[in-house]
This record gives structure tokens, sequence and C-alpha cells, in this order.
């Protein structure tokens, strides 16, 4: 099993309890980061044979790890908003795998009252799916009058090609968190 995120986790697990699944102990898990790695924990026992994690946070430190166990056959469940970054990874390695979209991202609409009170000066998103419910309730009445930041490429892709002025983005060489680029944008303009 191959998880990019705790929903990930959570939905793999969920639906393999409604279908009655017996998960082997033999199973092995590669996580992006160590934060999913150790959310494991609330389904199996954590043992350090059978979890493996990578150091940056991105699939592509994870690769080695991967090679090594050549011989598994590799599952990704994904969200219904996904790139073919992975699945070109895991070709590139020619490791068998397969992905298969397990849950989808659903935005939270804004009720009347939220729209007619919205008083923030930044938003920060991290998914197209965010840039969507976004342009979907505010339309263009927002551009100019609220600081846009996102989170990866495709967000930054769909943030730019929904006409919005991206200000923060993340991760560049520069700023590789979030967190970093905030901080550099907020003593800019101070």
């Amino acid at each position: 099993m191959v998880f990019t995120s705790r929903h990930a986790i959570d939905n793999y697990f969920k639906l393999a309890g409604e279908m009655r699944l017996e998960i082997p102990e033999t199973m092995k898990y590669f996580c992006v980061t160590e934060t999913i790695a150790l959310y494991i924990q609330k389904y199996v026992q954590y043992r350090k044979r059978k979890v493996f994690f990578g150091k940056t946070g991105k699939i592509d430190d994870l690769l080695p790890t991967m090679v090594k166990h050549k011989g598994e056959r590799y599952l990704v469940p994904m969200s219904d908003v996904h790139d073919d970054t992975v699945k070109k990874l895991l070709d590139s390695k020619k490791l068998t795998h397969a992905e298969c979209v397990m849950y989808r991202t659903v935005s939270n609409d804004f009720t009347e009252e939220e729209v007619k009170t919205f008083d923030y000066d930044m938003c920060i998103f991290f998914s197209p799916s965010g840039i969507n419910a976004f342009k979907n309730t505010f339309g263009d009445t927002m551009n100019g009058k609220v600081v846009v930041g996102t989170f990866g490429p495709a967000t930054a892709k769909a943030a730019h090609d929904a006409g919005l002025e991206v200000k923060v983005e993340a991760p560049t060489q520069q700023f590789p968190s979030m967190t970093s680029a905030l901080n550099e944008f907020l003593k800019k303009n101070k």
C-alpha cells in the first residue's frame, strides 16, 4: 500500500472493514511522510519492518525504499482530484502498481451569512478543488481584495487558470514550506 494522505488511510481501512476484508499481517505500507506513517497505528500495529516513509514528504524520496521491494505489487488509493505524478514515478522504476480513486474531495460551501460577512485578508488553498469552490462562491468579486496563496503546483495552476493573482506560492526552491513562504510575504508586506 502506498499512502499519500491520512484521508487515504481512513478510506482504505473503512472500505476494507465494510467489505469484511482481512488485511494480512504481512502487508507493507509506504507513506509519503512520517506523520502519515504514524497515523497507520490507528488501524494496525506499527512495525518498522512493514511501515516505511520518506524523509522529505515527497514521493520521490520514498522510491528508493520501494525499489528495494521490487517484487511487491503496490496499490495507491487516491482522491478524485489527483494528477499522474505518482503513476509516472512508479512507472519510471518499473514497479507493479495500480491506482484507485477511493474517495472524493467535496467542498464545504459557504452559507449566505458567511458570504456576507466574509472578512479575510488572505486565503490559502491546498487543492484545486478549493480554488473551484472559492470561484463558485465568490466569482470575480474577491479578485484583488484577498491575497491568494497556493500550496503545490496543481493548485497554483488551477488558481492561475481561474484568473486569481497568486501572491504566496509554495513549495519552491526558496520556500519549501507554506510557513516559510508566509513568513517572507508578511516580512515584505508589514
